[in-house]
């Protein structure tokens, strides 16, 4: 009688790779998001108490001219207002980098516009100095 015979149990191995494909794909991409940076801020400022921040829900990088970089694009002051306001403001966490060689006025007008759009959490991104 044949037909009661039972079969050998085979594991399927193929579709076991395919989602562990997936998931490594996955994991790559979302690691990669993770990273905040743009990379156009080369060198940082140093400091001794600086401590580590949970990733910024938005980064704002203050280039050697004074321009200001946001989400992608170039942005004057008065975009970066807008910008803070159009997200929710007062859970946004804001974190403002600059070179090293960005002076003083730059960082305050940068400090102003984020203000402006009325973000309460402001970092500065620096450096632990060794």
């Amino acid at each position: 009688m044949r037909y009661f015979e039972t079969r050998k149990a085979r594991i399927e191995i193929i579709p076991m790779i395919d989602i562990m494909l997936f998931l490594l794909v996955f994991f790559a991409m979302m690691t990669l998001r993770m990273i905040p940076t743009s990379g156009h801020i080369s060198k940082l400022p140093t400091s001794s108490t600086s401590a580590k921040m949970p990733p910024p829900k938005l980064l704002i990088e203050i280039k050697e001219d004074g321009v200001l970089y946001a989400e992608g694009s170039d942005k004057t002051a008065e975009q970066v207002t807008l910008l803070v306001k159009s997200k929710n403001p007062s859970e946004l966490a804001v974190t403002i980098a600059g070179s090293d060689r960005v002076n003083l006025q730059q960082l305050m007008s940068a400090i102003d516009a984020v203000k402006r759009g009325g973000a309460i959490q402001i970092g500065l991104a620096a450096k632990q100095a060794q």
